[in-house]
């Protein structure tokens, strides 16, 4: 058979402490030409013991070997669902080191900080027309934190009304961080039960006027466009709720339909995932939030205003929920969307969310049929499959952990939690022809091997460094500080 994929050396690599070597040294320093000075004594110390002692060469052999262990977007296909890791264009890189954006201090007085001030509300403007929404705070540092911005908004605007409410629908298909912030902003969580999308009688049966608020991902965590979402806000409304969005698949509407037009009260968007920044990693990202008029007094302080003089930030607004990120938030990811939204234009933003969309349902057309797909409603930007089909009593972890012998990551595996062994895949606009089809050749190679030879996968990865690990004990007992035995 000929294997697709890449597989390469596989480089073990010691210890910086295992390499050492008694007297070994990686450093030369110029002879004193100065009168040496004396610390006190109790300053000084001889020796660090156990310190390792290495050559140049092999501590950047070192390092280097362990740069080449990690694995990315830069990388390789990263197929991974919900969590968009898309390609991050080079030139928004570029954009946000330029001196004038990296080297801006925070406390810059706003008559010098013009430029950055004005791309902030540039961006507010391009991502209110994006959305449908005519109010957007740029403060919030990641998609979660904008949850947590939309929901205090939402609470402020009932208190305000005098009706604070004690309840929040939400769809079974949700993020798990739906749930976590409704009830970190005081709200009692109720599931709300779906066939894969959400009906509005489901909905209409569980609203009521203590419901503050529903909150929804558009398309869900299925890849599913919720169809009655213009019925469901009516009837939220009609009981006096809001709704929320969970902007985070965003990818799969924009240029195409707007949130706000279909009558959602609030949205974050991932800046990081939709518009440039890859998600995950550890970086920084940004999770701004749109509102409708309604709620825009609420907004978080400052916003960035334009006046005749020139642009401001602006704090005067008695009813805000406060301020949610220090200064002007986190820059760099706004300068990267920034870049990203004018490079593209309205005609490049449509093109890629129309190949997200093609290239998820280009996967589910080459593995339907041999992967069980539990849900029959078309697939927007990413899709999910199970592992019901598997043979040799092969699951959908043994599945992931076989591509990575194909040299593929795996997709997101047992999430949505609605789907029994879910494997979710989001190709995402920027993969080629040729990758998804070399993705999809290795997923139906790993399925004629569950069925001919399944403890190939149950014993996989084989071509790794490390073979299958004790993941329980890794997450629990983690071995994070050398010990010398």
């Amino acid at each position: 058979m000929t294997r697709v994929g890449t597989s390469g050396l596989q480089l073990n690599e010691k210890l910086l402490f295992e390499h050492s070597d008694k007297g070994r040294k990686g450093y030369s320093l110029p002879a004193l030409d100065v009168p040496p000075a004396h610390l006190p004594a109790e300053l000084v110390r001889e020796d660090i013991r156990g310190f390792p002692e290495l050559s140049e060469l092999d501590v950047v052999r070192h390092f280097t070997r362990l740069s080449t262990w990690n694995y990315g977007i830069d990388t390789g296909f990263y197929p991974l669902g919900s969590c968009t890791m898309k390609y991050n264009p080079k030139v928004n890189e570029v954009a946000c080191r330029l001196p004038g954006f990296a080297g801006v201090h925070p406390h810059t007085p706003e008559e010098l900080s013009q430029g950055a001030l004005e791309l902030m509300f540039q961006l507010q403007e391009d991502l209110a027309e994006i959305s449908g929404f005519p109010a957007v705070t740029l403060q919030p540092g990641a998609g979660a934190h904008g949850e947590l911005a939309g929901m205090l908004m939402i609470r402020a605007w009932h208190e305000a009304r005098g009706n604070r409410r004690t309840k929040v629908l939400i769809p079974d298909t949700a993020h798990g961080t739906n749930p976590a912030t409704a009830t970190l902003c005081g709200y009692q969580v109720v599931s709300v039960a779906s066939d894969g999308v959400l009906r509005a009688a489901a909905v209409a049966e569980l609203m009521d006027e203590e419901v503050a608020a529903l909150m929804v991902t558009n398309p869900n965590t299925l890849g599913l466009f919720e169809s009655e979402i213009a019925e469901i806000c009516r009837i939220v409304h009609d009981r006096g709720g809001l709704v929320y969005c969970d902007g985070a698949n965003l990818n799969a509407l924009m240029g195409i339909s707007r949130p706000g037009d279909a009558g959602i009260d609030v949205m974050h968007f991932n800046l990081h995932k939709t518009f440039a920044t890859p998600h995950g990693g550890g970086g920084p990202g940004a999770g701004p939030v749109g509102v409708t008029a309604e709620l825009a007094p609420f907004l978080p302080v400052p916003v960035v205003v334009r006046h005749a003089d020139g642009f401001r930030l602006d704090f005067d607004a008695p009813h805000s929920i406060g301020t949610m990120k220090g200064f002007y938030g986190h820059f760099g990811v706004l300068v990267r969307a920034f870049a990203y939204i004018r490079s593209m234009g309205p005609e490049g933003l449509r093109r890629a969310t129309d190949m997200a969309v093609l290239n998820a349902n280009y996967v589910r057309a080459r593995l339907e049929g041999v992967f069980h797909l539990p849900y029959a409603t078309r697939s927007l930007h990413e899709v999910v499959f199970s592992d019901r089909r598997l043979g040799g009593g092969c699951r959908t972890l043994d599945l992931a952990k076989r591509l990575i012998d194909y040299g593929f990551h795996p997709p997101t595996v047992y999430f949505p939690l609605v789907v029994a062994g879910a494997i979710m895949i989001e190709p995402t606009e920027s993969e080629s022809l040729e990758s998804l089809d070399e993705f999809c050749e290795a997923m139906l190679a790993v399925a004629r091997e569950a069925e001919e030879q399944p403890e190939l996968l149950k014993q996989a990865p084989q071509c790794t460094r490390l073979g299958r690990l004790d993941e329980t004990r890794a997450a629990r007992q983690p071995r994070l500080r050398w010990e010398k035995t």
